[in-house]
């Protein structure tokens, strides 16, 4: 359950938590199309929060808009400082913030064009994603049955309300056959990612992840790793990985602002390297959880503080 704070941000004003609804013919709500975003703020170590990589999140909040053909009636700074101002009246210190553009009522139907485009942003205290259990010990997963549609079939890159159903049919799978995470394959048979994060796979020291341009989301987390694993002299490739790479892989791990840096012990019931968090993955997430509370961060702009 989510916990409830006191405000949320609605359409340019802080609301009541009570108060933040909306008509049941919200276009949205029927037809899916609308952008949003997932970002965590963390206390870092000298006591201050930090929202890690607000303006990538933001930036992609707007690319999803524009891809989905939404006017946005706010700039991109409003919707930062928006972000900042709701984890600040709530006074928390760390959590998980969720911005959301959403077509409102008026019209009906697929065609409707002049519906205005409304902005909420919610925040609350969320733990680790996959359980903190699965943080320290790594999490099961499955290849799911559900395929992540092609790059034209849907657009990848935007974080668009709908294209999240295929998701939800995987988690759902997943969870209902006694897995706590899916993983993807595209159209072609190669891993795209999981139900929603980015996968990456170690073999002989090296990393390797599905290229930008394939079926996934480009990663703000995904692009934050990539970039540690390089500070720390770790070879990391973009390439196609065919399904039985995952089953001899030395580690899997996945990736994602919930998620934050989650190894993988088994797949599809196959043990992965020694069947618990490897050495490698715990080194990345250390680093990880060093950079987002604020010590040794190797671009300054990374974090912004509240």
């Amino acid at each position: 359950m989510v916990d409830k704070v006191e405000k949320i941000w609605m359409d340019g004003e802080l609301v009541a938590w009570e108060d933040a609804n909306v008509h049941i013919l919200t276009h949205t709500l029927h037809y899916g199309l609308g952008a949003f975003e997932g970002i965590r703020c963390y206390r870092t170590e000298d006591g201050r929060s930090a929202i890690f990589r607000l303006d990538e999140h933001v930036r992609r909040l707007f690319d999803s808009a524009h891809i989905a053909t939404m006017e946005v009636p706010y700039t991109h700074e409003q919707i930062r400082d928006a972000c900042l101002e709701t984890v600040r009246v709530n006074g928390l210190d760390s959590c998980y913030l969720r911005p959301l553009f959403f077509v409102g009522d008026g019209a009906m139907g697929l065609g409707a064009m002049n519906n205005p485009t409304r902005v909420a942003i919610a925040v609350w205290r969320w733990g680790a994603y996959l359980g903190e259990e699965g943080l320290q010990k790594g999490i099961r997963a499955r290849i799911s049955s559900f395929t992540r549609p092609g790059v034209n079939m849907l657009m990848a890159k935007g974080k668009i309300v709908g294209h999240y159903v295929n998701s939800i049919l995987a988690k759902r799978e997943a969870l209902t056959t006694g897995f706590q995470e899916a993983i993807l394959l595209d159209a072609q048979g190669y891993v795209s990612e999981a139900s929603g994060e980015n996968v990456f796979v170690v073999r002989d020291g090296v990393v390797s992840t599905p290229p930008q341009g394939a079926s996934i989301l480009g990663g703000i987390t995904r692009d934050t790793i990539m970039t540690l694993l390089r500070e720390m002299g770790v070879e990391v490739r973009e390439r196609l990985i065919a399904r039985d790479e995952l089953y001899v892989a030395d580690e899997v791990f996945m990736c994602g602002t919930a998620a934050e840096v989650t190894p993988v012990r088994e797949i599809d019931g196959r043990r992965i390297g020694i069947g618990a968090r490897g050495a490698l993955t715990k080194r990345v997430q250390d680093r990880y959880f060093q950079v987002v509370r604020g010590v040794e961060v190797p671009v300054a702009a990374w974090l912004t503080y509240v």
